[in-house]
């Protein structure tokens, strides 16, 4: 058996060497010709898997992607040829949540507010969004969540979903929008240019837009028109349209401006590998040998010790950016893009990504009893002694 794999996607021999051949090929560079003779293929998303690029796949019984979406795989031509897919949705999911509280807290640090102040809409309840709304109101801080998908799933009477509103209203309501929807392209659920023209241009001043979903829900130019003009609006972006050739001048805009990488926490990552690697033990009727523990390697930082006098806000800063400070993300976009170009510095930032583990790895030891300070670290995801 061969199984090709992005070469990006990490712990690929400890998962996948007693199934076969492992081929190992960077992510833009699988190619039609490259599924010749190929068994399995593992991708992330940045390879699009579709018609063109199943030409030549005359042994390909089995798909994997190690992401949450699957926007990037052509469903049906994968049904039609009868090879089987997985996904992993959820892998990175509470890496993508501990990006948005790190980002929040940088931008209320920078201009001036608490992050505990502010209502946060949520566009999207799904693996992320979901557990982004709980952390938020673990912290006590007020949300209000959009997702027509599931309210017409699920119904709103019997409170099944407090807090559930329409877009609009979240956009009037909020002082703070997250986006943390798949992208639809069609059909009564469309989330492409879900925030388009009219939407953005009805943001309060002084709304922070927040996108770590996908690029295309949001209309770029219209945001960079926002932005260019006005300026009275702060644009956090993770995820953009045209990736990686990218809107420089939209990058330049944004408070924070990061190549992609919410989701990628070393713990993530592997939890994505793994649960692919389980997808394929179960589509060959063997079992799964490979624990994730067996993947994932003791933290650098175990715990972090604060003492007394620290405002409640500047000591769950410390401990955000103990574990993962954005910045340096947004530094190294702006440094990749200026000295290799566009789309190669992105493509480059991703590839060379530093190690980043989630905040449930860190414990945050209060030296001094303090209930508040304890609940609200807890409810931002850290273990807390």
């Amino acid at each position: 058996m061969r199984i090709l794999v992005d070469a990006d996607v990490p712990a690929v021999d400890l998962c996948f060497r007693d199934l076969g051949e492992v081929v190992r090929l960077p992510g833009r560079e699988i190619t039609a010709a490259a599924l010749r003779d190929i068994d399995a293929l593992v991708v992330r998303s940045i390879t699009r898997v579709d018609e063109s690029l199943l030409a030549e796949a005359n042994r390909l019984r089995f798909v994997g992607t190690c992401t949450i979406g699957t926007d990037h795989i052509e469903l049906g031509a994968l049904e039609e040829r009868g090879i089987a897919f997985a996904s992993a949705p959820g892998c990175n999911a509470e890496a993508v949540v501990d990006y948005v509280l790190g980002s929040l807290s940088t931008l209320a640090e920078r201009q001036g507010w608490q992050l505990r102040e502010r209502r946060v809409g949520v566009v999207g309840a799904g693996n992320v969004g979901g557990r982004l709304l709980r952390r938020l109101t673990a912290m006590g801080i007020e949300c209000l969540a959009c997702d027509p998908p599931r309210v017409e799933k699920e119904g709103v009477e019997g409170r099944n979903l407090p807090g559930f509103v329409d877009l609009g209203t979240l956009i009037d309501d909020c002082g703070v929008l997250c986006l943390h929807t798949p992208l639809v392209r069609e059909g009564p659920h469309a989330t492409h240019h879900l925030l388009g023209a009219e939407a953005i241009a009805d943001l309060a001043a002084g709304t922070v837009l927040l996108n770590a979903g996908r690029g295309d829900c949001v209309d770029g130019a219209a945001l960079r028109q926002r932005l260019a003009g006005q300026g009275d609006i702060s644009a956090v972006l993770d995820v953009w349209e045209h990736e990686p050739a990218i809107d420089g001048a939209l990058r330049d805009l944004a408070e924070i401006a990061t190549p992609h990488i919410a989701g990628h926490s070393l713990d993530g990552k592997r939890r994505g590998t793994h649960m692919i690697y389980r997808a394929l033990c179960e589509r060959l009727g063997l079992p799964s040998r490979v624990t994730l523990d067996d993947l994932l390697p003791a933290p650098p930082l175990l715990k972090l010790a604060l003492g007394s006098g620290l405002d409640a806000e500047e000591a769950l800063r410390l401990c955000l950016r103990a574990v993962h400070d954005v910045r340096r993300d947004h530094d190294s976009l702006l440094r990749e893009s200026r000295r290799q170009g566009m789309s190669r510095g992105f493509d480059a930032c991703r590839a060379g990504y530093p190690l980043r583990r989630e905040f449930a790895t860190l414990e945050a030891v209060l030296v001094e009893p303090d209930e508040p300070l304890a609940s609200l670290l807890a409810g931002a995801g850290f273990r807390v002694a």
